[in-house]
């Protein structure tokens, strides 16, 4: 190996020997270190249009590949402009790796005006990591890899953000670095997994409450069946079990019904939930019965209601263990089939003007595209209906990031999945002001020939905000603002635009788009004839 082969250059070669095949990133004058690190490199490098959209990308990457997602950032704006991305990763434990430059070693924290500089840039990302540290030296540089790999494969997934200051990033490294060996992930003590097992036989009402932690668990569907036990699955776990499976209920966990539901279960497990505000919509569920809990993270075991059974543990070997443990009978289910009849007809009985909209129109969205699709939700009423009323029979197929809940996130979050699954047809929904945050990035998604079709639900506005202003019997400020012409748009970043009328439409616009080699902008009005529930009775 070359004596000359600079810090930069070897953190790519060590990236490679993790498995990263992709990095998110605009390049500095700060970063070119790296940069040349990539030339020799396989690594592919995508450059968006902003470095929200990088975080964005390497977020949407990661929730379907399972891999961190990487971004190359330069010091300063580079990563003010990503945080946002990192704090969406973070609130829904995703593995993202920051990698940044930063000030020269010398000059750190003294506030000289240099470029790009923030005083203290570890401290900027610390609330939104896991860890960020910054590297004084090259030798330090391998270590807080391993550290990042190592939770990423063992802990709670969340984002890393590593600074490197410009002078070390061109520091010499005399030998090549190696990848160190990644511990397992946690599994259940088996006397946990034999009480839990004794809770669960003995329970006449269980119910599961499957969260994100749940998603490779593929196990559950039959352990809900052993059980009979209905799934409440967080709109994170949406698919875990099939939706229109007699015993899911899946993007209802707030709703009265239930809510009732999970009040009267005499044992609850719930797996890899935190059961966050986002997801019950109240500061703490109701669960007066016995409660198991299965979650990587050892903060969340006790967090709200206490658990007689805490397995800080796997989800997917958990489950497994769990069936083996209560053996091979299998309960009449016609009980909690019941009660999932019931939950799910009280909710469609309470929809509202809008949801019934969006109803009609995920009903057809649902009809055009094959089951393995991967549909990648912004801030949007129609999205959050989708929760509830768009059935997914596979887990991440729904990828909405409803904790942070931060505009934007859809269009860069599909080019991202995209770029991880390019054998899967994949989807972004946008309301027409969310997508202005991010819309720059059509021309990433031209630039890479995506077929990726944005459907933008245009109700002239941000509707959740003027309803609110509406209920609340406020003047409307701020919520109306000017749209572009989208069809314009659409032609000067190298995309097509669909005006969606009716079924037919989007079906053809779908798959014109899926068959195609450029992305194309699905104008949906929510206003349209189409969509109104009296005409579709």
């Amino acid at each position: 190996m070359p004596t000359t082969l600079t810090c930069g250059e070897a953190l790519v070669d060590l990236l490679g020997q993790y498995g990263v095949d992709t990095v998110f990133g605009i390049p500095g004058v700060h970063t070119l270190s790296l940069y040349r690190g990539l030339e020799r490199s396989s690594i592919r490098h995508v450059q968006p249009r902003n470095e929200q959209g990088a975080g964005f990308m390497a977020d949407g990457y990661a929730r379907v590949s399972g891999r961190p997602g990487v971004c190359f950032l330069i010091s300063g704006p580079g990563v003010t402009n990503a945080v946002t991305a990192m704090g969406q990763a973070f609130a829904d434990s995703m593995p993202m790796l920051v990698i940044s430059s930063d000030t020269a070693t010398d000059s750190q924290g003294l506030g000289q005006g240099r470029l790009h500089e923030v005083t203290d840039l570890v401290a900027v990302t610390r609330p939104v990591t896991a860890f960020s540290a910054r590297a004084t030296h090259a030798a330090q540089v391998p270590e807080l890899v391993a550290r990042a790999f190592s939770l990423f494969a063992a802990a709670r997934p969340r984002p890393v953000h590593i600074s490197i200051p410009i002078d070390v990033l061109d520091e010499p490294v005399a030998a090549l670095w190696r990848p160190r060996p990644l511990p397992a992930r946690p599994r259940a003590d088996p006397a946990d997994i034999t009480r839990a097992a004794a809770l669960l036989d003995e329970a006449e009402r269980p119910v599961i409450v499957a969260g994100g932690g749940a998603i490779g668990a593929a196990g559950l569907t039959a352990l809900a069946e052993q059980l009979a036990a209905p799934v409440l699955a967080t709109t994170a776990a949406k698919g875990v079990v099939a939706d229109d499976h007699p015993l899911a209920i899946a993007g209802m966990l707030s709703s009265p019904a239930a809510l009732e539901l999970l009040a009267g279960a005499d044992v609850v497990l719930v797996i890899g939930s935190e059961l966050a505000e986002t997801e019950t919509f109240g500061d703490r569920l109701d669960m007066p019965g016995r409660v198991i809990r299965v979650d990587i993270d050892p903060a969340v075991i006790n967090a709200g209601t206490a658990a007689e059974v805490g397995m800080i543990a796997d989800a997917a070997p958990t489950v497994d263990a769990l069936a083996g443990a209560l053996g091979g009978v299998r309960r009449h289910r016609s009980r909690a089939e019941h009660a999932v009849v019931g939950v799910r007809a009280s909710v469609l009985d309470h929809l509202d003007h809008r949801e019934a909209r969006h109803r009609i129109f995920l009903r057809a969205l649902r009809e055009a595209l094959p089951d393995e699709a991967v549909i990648v939700g912004d801030m949007c009423q129609v999205v959050y209906a989708g929760a509830f009323l768009f059935p997914t029979r596979m887990p991440g197929r729904w990828r909405y990031a409803g904790s942070f809940c931060t505009l934007g996130c859809g269009l860069p979050g599909a080019i991202g999945a995209r770029l991880a699954a390019p054998h899967l047809p994949v989807l972004a929904i946008a309301g027409d002001g969310g997508f202005q945050f991010t819309c720059q990035e059509l021309l990433t998604a031209a630039e890479l020939s995506q077929p990726l079709p944005v459907v933008i639900w245009n109700n002239r506005g941000y509707q959740q905000i003027r309803d609110g202003m509406v209920a609340r019997g406020q003047r409307r400020i701020g919520v109306d603002g000017r749209n572009p012409d989208f069809a314009a748009l659409a032609r000067a970043c190298g995309a097509q635009h669909f005006v969606v009328d009716g079924p037919r439409a989007l079906g053809l616009a779908l798959e014109t788009t899926f068959s195609g080699h450029s992305p194309a902008l699905l104008e949906v009005d929510e206003h349209a004839a189409w969509l109104d529930p009296a005409r579709a009775a």
